[in-house]
């Protein structure tokens, strides 16, 4: 198979070696045979459906969705926490641990997806400040932050030598990246199909010094928001992670020219993430019913009346995923201390987990004590991240 780009010696070091320019995506075929056409369209069904599941008052499931799209695109780079963690993270601001990185993640996916409902093409700009998002907090230095590299990329291996791709020269850089625009700011080419070419054309192009998987992903929940009209970006990236193996080799299968494979490969991946969508409101009911029967029994031992305040905190899930007797106290007007036996009831009945948070310091209010953090893992492993959690 002949590649579908050129290598072009650098000196890197003193020492000579060959890195890959991709061809322009304006100068190849990327006509779509019969089939690839077929699951492309299903893809787009099924993403479009899923979205359509979720309606104005499902935020809070949306959110699950982003969340469970952000902990496997991590997962994919080796980056990994407890969705407990991520979840923590996200609501004390805690920095410089994997967790965080995770929750960064979804701060990178946020700004796309307000991007996206606009009408502003995508630019450099952008892609950059979704970069500044992802590697807030992170150990990349400062000057790599936000901005396209200036220096030589590989991947895989220390040095590029060992490297199984070195990536384009950065002075080939606004070339291609000026390409890859030209081509995601279009809307006369199909949507899933877009969205699958210009991820792979990304991950060759690797502009960014660190970072590069998770924005190229990034880029897919935004194509697919933005020529879908989506409420909600599908999961995409849990069925990546799902199969790395297959994900790896499509996207050599795309550098090698046959991007029907790829984008065959990808339209089915788009279609899991959209039915893992229309299948997410029914998993949050069966799991509520699942609260009332382990309520019902707590209840007989514990002589629970039907209004206790137990059953009061049920109605903050899954709108708020991080629970605290402060915070349950103010919301549905109770004391603390009735707030806190509330919530204590429900861990002894098996809803909720009492957490410590990764940085205390982060979540207290105030002098003395921090307040006690609670989740419920049943949600917390909805939207097909449960098989990512440790």
């Amino acid at each position: 198979m002949e590649l579908a780009g050129t290598e072009v010696a650098i000196v890197w070091r003193g020492r000579r070696v060959h890195a890959f320019v991709p061809q322009l995506l304006a100068e190849r075929d990327l006509s779509l045979d019969a089939k690839t056409a077929a699951r492309c369209g299903a893809a787009e069904v099924s993403v479009s459906m899923g979205s359509e599941a979720l309606g104005d008052d499902d935020a809070p499931l949306a959110r699950m969705l982003l969340r469970a799209e952000g902990i496997a695109s991590s997962f994919i780079e080796g980056v990994t926490a407890p969705v407990a963690d991520v979840v923590l993270a996200e609501h004390d601001g805690a920095a410089q641990t994997p967790a965080a990185w995770v929750a960064a993640n979804l701060a990178a996916a946020d700004e796309a997806i307000v991007h996206a409902s606009g009408t502003a093409p995508l630019s450099v700009a952008e892609l950059c400040r979704w970069h500044a998002a992802l590697m807030a907090g992170s150990p990349t230095p400062a000057h790599d932050v936000g901005c396209v590299r200036e220096e030589q990329g590989w991947i895989g291996g220390a040095t590029p030598f060992e490297a199984h791709l070195v990536t384009p020269p950065a002075t080939t850089l606004d070339g291609l990246l000026a390409d890859l625009l030209a081509f995601v700011n279009r809307v006369d080419v199909d949507p899933v199909a877009a969205a699958a070419i210009a991820h792979a054309q990304f991950e060759v192009i690797h502009p960014f010094a660190d970072g590069n998987g998770r924005i190229g992903r990034v880029l897919v929940s935004w194509l697919l928001t933005r020529q879908l009209r989506l409420r909600t970006p599908p999961p995409v990236s849990v069925r990546l992670a799902a199969d790395v193996g297959g994900y790896t080799a499509g996207l050599t299968q795309y550098r090698f020219g046959r991007t029907n494979p790829w984008i065959a490969w990808f339209a089915d991946a788009a279609s899991g993430a959209g039915r893992a969508q229309q299948q997410l409101v029914g998993d949050v009911e069966r799991v509520r019913a699942g609260w009332e029967a382990k309520l019902a029994v707590c209840g007989k031992v514990r002589g629970l009346r039907s209004d206790a305040g137990a059953r009061l905190v049920l109605s903050l899930l899954p709108r708020h995923l991080v629970l605290t007797a402060p915070f349950v106290a103010g919301a549905l007007g109770l004391s603390r201390q009735a707030a806190g036996v509330a919530l204590r009831t429900l861990a002894d009945a098996g809803v909720l987990t009492p957490c410590r948070a990764p940085h205390p310091a982060a979540a207290r209010p105030g002098p003395g004590r921090p307040p006690q953090l609670y989740v419920s893992e049943e949600l917390l492993g909805l939207a097909g991240s449960g098989p990512l959690r440790r």
